[in-house]
């Protein structure tokens, strides 16, 4: 193929890339020029007689595979966002090809001794503050890819890196596949009692869209506990629903998960290691398995006493409604919005109408982050995205200065991963003279044509959540790409997306974004007080289904060895660690089990998931310092985004958070936000 979209930079702005001009047929025939391509640029490193320098080594890497990085960026957000059967053909063949493209990489010991003598040499090479970190950050990557390894440990290590590859990439297929076919559907509308009028009108569309005209279609969000949950009145098809949910993937990817976690355990041990999470963990801000383990260990306990009170007072309002039961798994979320109702005279459904889409995007999200941080974002619909409902924004600083693009992929459909999440398109970089393009993925209900879209209070966390990502990518300020935005410990990643959820709730932005879709009134300050109290309540529960997942993801990733999984069963290995963890209760699953957890089987938190609640200390200290009145938000915001957001991985991180607030983090505000103490 001598013309295909990939092999030349974009020149639309920004190097956006030219979605209307991209095919199918262009991923594998750029993927594999690009491939060769960085490997051309590799043998030129490494076949120069001049001594290694700076130049001629690291920053030679920093340019290469370009072209590479142009398709991986477009192809994987469209794997995940828009997939196809064509595109899910390709992954499966690309993963493992990948996976042995980077070996021949990190495993080239002609590079590897480039690398180490500028390691060695990196006191004496004149380099400033970011040079020094590359230099040691490239080293430690090629060692943790097993450049210091035999030819015989470099030979196992490629299979295993191409079989974790194949099967990681198996699972997520499988993940969607499963999620799809446990969608429920109901035949009779009566059964849908409690849901409104526009949701059932939702599913209506659904069902018929899905071949099933005349019925209604609840599909499923990767996660145990549904949000429709909370909204079903009819008991029986709340407990299809959950065990739906709670079904999924099982024996398929419960096979698979036995055997990703056992090839981890034996490349970990290769590497040196006593398990994958002490492997995970080494270049994260924890450090070491312990440290996780002394934080998760602090907060199982009160976790677990504070679900057990709000337990107890949901099955005594069953017992006064009639209901002559235990409290199950489908009963919690119902009944607990029930309770809020009444404790709180707080009607979930009736919050909706204050949170439509458009304005909480606009007069919520973009308008935070100009009180924050001055930007401002102005949509661009001459420039199109990679599926009709991508929306582009160009978002610009302070002084009017451009800073990137951000795209906008909102709401759920088949072909796309559940969940939410934040990719790079084009990542900055003043050595490659990239600005950023940045893409958040949601996974709220399309409404029927012609009506707004209605938020829970949880979708417009998540759009807070997801714009921090965005942000962090927005304001990188480095000059090589492998500092870019969200290039930091995977345990540090979460830290400003969480920060970026505080200005939801802050009066002053609540004001501006929650207004009645009809009447254009702001939510009434006495309701705002009533929802803010109601959080509050649930937090038990949140806190164990939320800890029950990081500690599944934390025994899977213990493992000594492939022999101490010879033979496992999924469901029983799942069922023996919550109860180890001292999690296992019947009413708060893990919220995600074994069968569909690809965070940790198909994507980058194995061992890593504690990553939310670890960033949630710095994140809760953080809300705590721009609460303290010392200076205005704007000034706050700009320090955020100097010292910590625009740095991305060119400083350490933790360090660079200790020298922002003048000490290390303290866990005390989170335990307080939880209800913990």
């Amino acid at each position: 193929m001598t013309s295909n979209p990939f092999f030349e930079r974009s020149t639309l702005p920004y190097q956006l890339p030219p979605f209307a001009e991209i095919g199918e047929e262009h991923y594998l025939p750029a993927f594999e020029r690009g491939m060769a391509e960085q490997l051309t640029e590799i043998t030129a490193i490494t076949a120069t007689d001049e001594e290694p320098t700076f130049g001629n080594t690291v920053v030679a890497l920093e340019r290469s595979g370009a072209l590479l990085t142009r398709v991986s960026n477009v192809f994987f957000n469209i794997a995940s966002s828009d997939f196809t059967p064509g595109t899910e053909a390709i992954e499966a063949e690309l993963s493992p090809r990948l996976a042995a493209h980077r070996d021949a990489i990190h495993l080239n010991a002609d590079l590897f001794a480039r690398i180490e003598s500028l390691y060695r040499r990196r006191a004496d090479l004149d380099l400033d503050a970011e040079e020094l970190r590359l230099v040691e950050q490239y080293h430690l990557r090629f060692v943790r890819a097993g450049a210091g390894l035999d030819a015989a440990g470099q030979a196992r290590l490629r299979e295993l890196n191409t079989e974790i590859a194949a099967a990681t990439t198996e699972f997520g297929q499988n993940n969607v596949t499963a999620r799809n076919a446990a969608t429920v559907i109901v035949t009779n509308v009566e059964e849908l009692a409690g849901l409104s009028p526009a949701e059932v009108t939702a599913a209506a569309e659904n069902a018929r869209s899905a071949g099933h005209e005349g019925a209604w279609a609840l599909s499923l969000q990767n996660v145990s506990n549904q949000p429709v949950l909370a909204e079903l009145a009819d008991r029986d098809l709340r407990h299809r629903v959950m065990a739906a949910s709670l079904g999924r993937g099982l024996p398929e990817n419960g096979n698979l998960a036995v055997r990703i976690a056992a090839l981890r355990a034996e490349r970990a041990a290769l590497l040196g290691y006593p398990d994958h999470a002490a492997y995970a963990v080494a270049d994260q801000t924890a450090r070491t398995p312990e440290a996780v383990e002394e934080m998760l260990g602090r907060l199982v306990p009160p976790a677990v006493a504070n679900a057990e009170r709000e337990a107890t007072e949901l099955a005594a309002a069953m017992r006064a409604d009639g209901t002559d039961d235990e409290l199950r798994s489908w009963d919690w979320q119902f009944w607990s919005q029930r309770v809020r109702a009444e404790r709180f005279s707080l009607d979930a459904e009736a919050l909706r109408p204050y949170f439509e889409l458009e304005r909480v995007l606009r007069d919520g999200v973009f308008f935070a982050a100009e009180q924050v941080y001055g930007i401002t974002l102005r949509e661009r619909t001459d420039l199109v995205g990679y599926h009709p409902e991508v929306r582009v924004f160009e978002v610009f600083d302070a002084d009017g200065s451009a800073l990137g693009l951000f795209l906008g992929d909102f709401f759920a459909r088949p072909s796309k991963y559940g969940g939410a999440w934040m990719n790079e398109l084009v990542s900055q970089s003043r050595l490659l003279e990239t600005q950023p393009v940045v893409v958040n993925n949601l996974n709220i209900v399309k409404p029927p044509a012609g009506e707004p879209a209605l938020l829970t209070w949880d979708n417009v966390r998540t759009l807070f959540h997801e714009f921090g990502h965005a942000l962090h990518g927005l304001f990188s300020d480095v000059r090589h790409p492998f500092f870019a935005g969200t290039e930091v410990p995977r345990d540090f990643v979460e830290f400003p997306s969480q920060v970026n959820e505080v200005w939801m709730v802050r009066p002053e932005m609540l004001a501006n974004y929650a207004r009645h879709i009809e009447t254009g009134e702001p939510m009434p300050a006495e309701l705002v007080e009533r929802m803010t109290a109601a959080q509050r309540f649930g937090e038990g529960f949140r806190t164990v289904e939320y800890l029950g997942a990081t500690l599944l993801d934390w025994a899977w990733h213990r493992v000594p060895d492939a022999e101490a999984l010879a033979g496992a069963d999924a469901a029983a290995f799942e069922a023996e660690a919550l109860r180890k963890a001292g999690l296992a209760i019947e009413a708060i699953p893990p919220r995600y089990r074994t069968g569909y957890f690809a965070h940790i089987f198909a994507g980058g938190y194995a061992a890593g998931y504690y990553s939310y609640i670890w960033s949630e200390v710095l994140d809760a200290d953080t809300v705590d310092w721009f609460d303290d009145g010392a200076a205005s938000i704007r000034e706050k915001g700009a320090a955020f985004r100097r010292e910590l957001l625009a740095k991305g991985g060119s400083v350490d991180p933790l360090a660079a958070f200790e020298a922002f607030r003048g000490r290390a983090p303290e866990i005390e505000p989170l335990l307080a936000r939880r209800g913990l103490i």
